[in-house]
């Protein structure tokens, strides 16, 4: 049936690509979520039922938790989740104060050098000065071993700030026009106008930099050195790389078996639900944002 002038065609026939593409994405998602769900069930199973299969999938006959009790006996998780909060709670804000201010004013292009300053902003994704001459950087600054280290280390990202920018762009002019016809200033019209017509990017990348936020560990590495510091991605990250640590939990004596894999894979799942848990209720925003970002850069 021929396309008519004005309306969308809707191809209803399942043809051979389709098939094959469909039988790509299902292999692809069993790949994903088969070892998900085999992390989730060797975090709740002993050591003698992980060791009886190769693939641990359903631990029903002796679920446990013993492996989340063992690792949050460790002091250093609570340190974690304090310390990663806490960067959450300043840093997020202070990224998203950064970049969206920065994207409302790279879309004003009434100024000289608008566009150099622009393209040395996206001069920044491909080089960058390496992480000595940040360290210095903060070194001079008396930031180190303190928390805004970690702050400062991460304003803005490149990415995020352009894809902010080209949903500003979209907006219409006539909008910010009118505002400063009725005498309006450029932060009035970025906090009364601009954010409240943004949410769909303004809500994506905030999850970015949650995210990014939550992961946190690299910049931690480099510039903390207080126990009383140490984020929750560092000492997870520590925890399942060098199983040795796992001999340290307090709760476990010299002679209880310690099922090292399970209490790795109950640190991952640690790391995963909190993330797990914020995203269904910023999905809509985030594929919208991004959608928007895209199609009209």
């Amino acid at each position: 049936m021929p396309a008519k002038k004005g309306r969308r065609y809707v191809r209803n026939r399942f043809e051979l690509l389709d098939g094959v593409i469909l039988t790509l994405l299902i292999i692809h998602a069993i790949i994903i979520i088969v070892p998900f769900i085999s992390v989730i069930g060797t975090s709740f199973a002993t050591q003698r039922e992980a060791a009886a299969s190769k693939l641990m999938l359903f631990p029903t006959k002796e679920p446990t938790i013993d492996n989340y009790y063992r690792l949050f006996q460790d002091p250093r998780i609570v340190i974690g989740y304090k310390t990663t909060f806490l960067i959450l709670l300043i840093g997020v804000p202070v990224n998203m104060f950064l970049t969206t201010s920065l994207a409302y004013g790279m879309t004003r292009t009434n100024y000289p050098g608008a566009k150099m300053i622009f393209y040395l902003i996206l001069l920044t994704m491909l080089f960058n000065g390496g992480i000595v001459p940040v360290y210095l950087l903060m070194m001079q600054l008396g930031l180190i071993d303190t928390i805004w280290s970690i702050i400062f280390a991460y304003g803005v990202n490149t990415f995020y700030f352009i894809v902010m920018r080209t949903y500003m762009i979209s907006l219409p002019e006539s909008l910010v026009e009118s505002a400063k016809i009725d005498g309006a200033g450029e932060w009035r019209i970025l906090f009364q106008i601009i954010l409240p017509l943004s949410k769909p990017i303004l809500a994506t990348v905030l999850l970015f930099f949650a995210v990014d936020r939550w992961n946190e560990w690299f910049n931690a590495m480099i510039f903390l050195r207080r126990k009383d510091l140490i984020p929750l991605q560092l000492v997870l990250r520590n925890i399942v790389m060098d199983a040795t640590i796992v001999g340290s939990l307090s709760i476990a004596g010299p002679r209880v078996p310690r099922f090292t894999e399970g209490i790795q894979c109950a640190t991952i799942m640690v790391t995963m639900l909190p993330v797990m848990c914020f995203f269904p209720f910023l999905q809509k925003y985030f594929v919208k944002g991004i959608m928007i970002g895209a199609i009209k850069a």
